[in-house]
């Protein structure tokens, strides 16, 4: 009976330690795998927006550099190394930035180490206000070119765009080095990305930082705005003024066709003033909301919401794919060598598709001729 109880208790208390065991995986296995985070909408709807920005984003600025490398005409002309300026800096921030942003919204938590998002917000200074500078830049080489054509040559040439270009990585290179000097890039989590922003334990520099942040906007969006405000206005009057002469010539020289002239008018004035509000439009809707809420967010009293923060961050994303729309792609010289890259891709002829053409114009209107002959 002795060894029976023995043999007894042995096997209950292999059966429990068993048990125990059972038990013990799934506590283990849920310890050592923290459960996925629920997903919002709203989160849901930011990601979605991200990874639609940055591929249009990636493919248009990709094709404005394809266009510049098929194209001598385009390399010639001097705004090109401002465009392709704005066209690096897209990109760049397309591939560093947005990336870390999504993984800043899908985790809620800082997506990188602590080396790289402070190098990552580094490149967000620089990139950015390395965009808008090149925007100024756009439109003042407009003004030159329409204010004054005769001396556009003397006044712009390349070694005052690359004048330009220098100053603007100058400008964006000194508040990016101040921001990485003064350890002020980091996860922010009310943007989920890595950007400029004050730690909690560095309080004490908020006068500082508030000093840069507003002088950063003023000399970036707060200067940019302005300049193109005052060229594209400029560019606005002297396109009606020409709209004016032209037509008080017509009219004096076709009174027959005064009506018509004066639609011409009226459909060139909107023209010019559907092309100026785009580019001040676009400017403004997409970076007013995050330099106004970096701004709003120095005061002490007010929180900004996370997912406005997010919001105001994927906006200024957004011009990055509007840019190459505003500025190249819809003007009729980039979409004649986008129209001979895709058929190269294609691999139709394009000069076989003119010749075809040409042939069939020309057997038609060898047909009219003998109709008219025969009549």
């Amino acid at each position: 009976m002795c060894k029976v109880t023995i043999r007894h208790s042995w096997w209950g208390a292999r059966a429990l330690s068993m048990h125990g065991r059972l038990h013990s995986i799934p506590r283990a296995t849920a310890a050592n795998h923290a459960e996925p985070r629920d997903m919002s909408i709203p989160e849901f709807l930011l990601e979605l927006s991200i990874v639609a920005i940055a591929v249009v984003s990636l493919l248009t600025n990709l094709s404005v550099l394809l266009c510049f490398t098929q194209s001598a005409e385009l390399r010639s002309h001097v705004p090109g190394i401002f465009i392709l300026n704005l066209s690096f800096s897209n990109i760049l921030l397309t591939v560093i930035n947005m990336p870390a942003t999504f993984l800043g919204v899908a985790k809620g938590a800082p997506p990188l180490g602590d080396l790289l998002c402070p190098a990552v917000s580094f490149a967000e200074t620089f990139l950015t206000a390395n965009a808008m500078l090149s925007m100024a830049a756009l439109s003042m080489d407009r003004w030159v070119a329409v204010v004054f054509p005769l001396r556009y040559s003397s006044k712009m040439r390349y070694r005052d765009a690359c004048l330009i270009v220098a100053y603007s990585w100058l400008h964006s290179l000194s508040f990016s080095l101040t921001q990485l000097l003064m350890a002020w890039g980091g996860y922010s989590h009310t943007y989920a990305s890595c950007t400029v922003r004050l730690d909690g334990q560095t309080r004490s520099q908020l006068a500082a930082y508030a000093s840069f942040t507003a002088l950063f906007h003023c000399s970036s969006f707060a200067l940019c705005l302005l300049v193109l405000c005052f060229a594209y206005l400029k560019v606005l009057r002297v396109a009606r003024s020409h709209c004016k002469m032209i037509d008080v010539i017509t009219v004096h020289t076709l009174i027959l066709v005064k009506e018509r002239c004066l639609a011409e008018q009226k459909k060139r004035r909107q023209r010019a003033t559907k092309k100026i509000s785009i580019f001040i439009g676009t400017f403004i809707l997409c970076f007013s909301p995050y330099v106004i809420t970096r701004l709003v967010e120095l005061l002490p009293s007010v929180h900004v919401p996370r997912y406005w923060g997010i919001t105001a961050k994927c906006l200024s994303y957004a011009k990055t794919s509007s840019d190459p729309f505003v500025y190249c792609l819809l003007r009729q010289q980039y979409r004649k060598v986008l129209v001979g890259l895709i058929r190269r891709v294609l691999r139709q002829k394009p000069y076989a598709l003119s010749i075809h053409s040409a042939s069939s114009t020309l057997d038609t209107t060898t047909d009219d001729s003998c109709v008219a002959r025969i009549t």
